[in-house]
């Protein structure tokens, strides 16, 4: 199997951005970068092991996958020819897809 790209959606980037804010806001910005590092090298495995995640159990379709790094779960997109991450958000949180992020029932 080829090596898949992994693209980050505006919305997983805005969600990184988020968290390097809410760090720094907690006078940590080193924890953040350390977390949105961490997260970034989690998600580089998937262009090898594209199906790591589990399916997410709110929406049930094998091709919405996630990854969990505490405390954060990483919901991407496992297409053919790519890997799309979708959100990157605090796993407590209720998962919806944003708009621009079609349905492929």
């Amino acid at each position: 199997m080829p090596t898949l790209v992994v693209t980050f959606a505006e919305s997983a980037l805005a969600d990184l951005e988020a968290i390097l804010a809410w760090y720094a806001e907690q006078d940590v910005p080193e924890i953040g970068r350390r977390l949105v590092g961490e997260i970034i090298d989690h998600v580089q495995a998937l262009r090898n092991h594209p199906d790591m995640g589990r399916v997410v159990p709110e929406f049930d379709r094998p091709f919405l996958r996630e990854l969990i790094h505490p405390p954060f779960r990483i919901v991407y997109r496992r297409e053919p020819k790519c890997i799309r991450v979708v959100r990157v958000w605090r796993s407590e949180r209720v998962l919806r897809l944003p708009a621009d992020e079609p349905d492929q029932s």
